[in-house]
């Protein structure tokens, strides 16, 4: 694809990116799509197909970012439930496309599903070796890693009461961008951490 055309592409699926995050599926328009990217509107039909198809490409596009962003390490699975979570607060607009992609399109399996089955071989591979706990199997192991890093992301709720920092917060973005002050983050990402290192630690003789 010649350079420009990859510059276009790459502007439509910003744009994409941040119309799908904002109103879904389908409040999104192609016509602000275009708009933001400063293209015809036309070369999204041309580059993607439907709106469908531009949604995940979209959210394949962002998962392989956050691949790049986040190395899935096996030998360090608390450190990893730790970055990602420091990655979803620096793109809090990634959880809502996550959000969305579960309320109108929960039939495209196949865009996270091969990763996952990766990281799950990995895992169990490393039970093997007796470097991960072995209570679970491998798939219900890595979901509850991936729960943990993603928790205080899905809250609706506030902190149940007067933070640390003096302030009972939820996970709303604040006009700063913010999820929350960076005391009660703190907080949240050790209990993250913690969490999945009680989970998958393996189990000493008579513990």
């Amino acid at each position: 694809m010649p350079r420009d055309s990859s510059a276009t592409k790459g502007r439509l699926l910003d744009a994409a990116f941040a119309e799908f995050a904002a109103y879904g599926i389908a409040g999104a328009r192609v016509d602000r799509i275009a708009k933001a990217a400063g293209a015809n509107k036309q070369l999204i039909y041309a580059y993607f197909g439907n709106k469908e198809q531009l949604f995940d490409e979209v959210l394949q596009r962002a998962l392989t970012e956050g691949a790049e962003s986040v190395p899935f390490d096996v030998e360090d699975l608390p450190g990893y439930a730790g970055a990602i979570f420091d990655h979803l607060v620096a793109r809090p607009d990634l959880m809502r496309l996550r959000l969305w992609k579960l309320l109108e399109r929960p039939s495209a399996t196949g865009i996270e599903a091969d990763g996952f089955r990766r990281k799950a071989a990995e895992v169990a591979d490393a039970q093997r070796r007796g470097a991960v706990a072995r209570e679970l199997e491998p798939f219900d192991l890595l979901t509850m890693v991936l729960a943990a890093a993603q928790a205080w992301f899905w809250a609706t709720e506030g902190t149940g009461g007067t933070g640390a920092d003096g302030g009972a917060e939820g996970a709303g973005v604040g006009e700063d961008g913010r999820f929350w002050s960076p005391q009660r983050q703190a907080l949240h990402r050790s209990a993250v951490v913690e969490t999945a290192r009680r989970m998958t630690e393996p189990k000493t003789a008579g513990a």
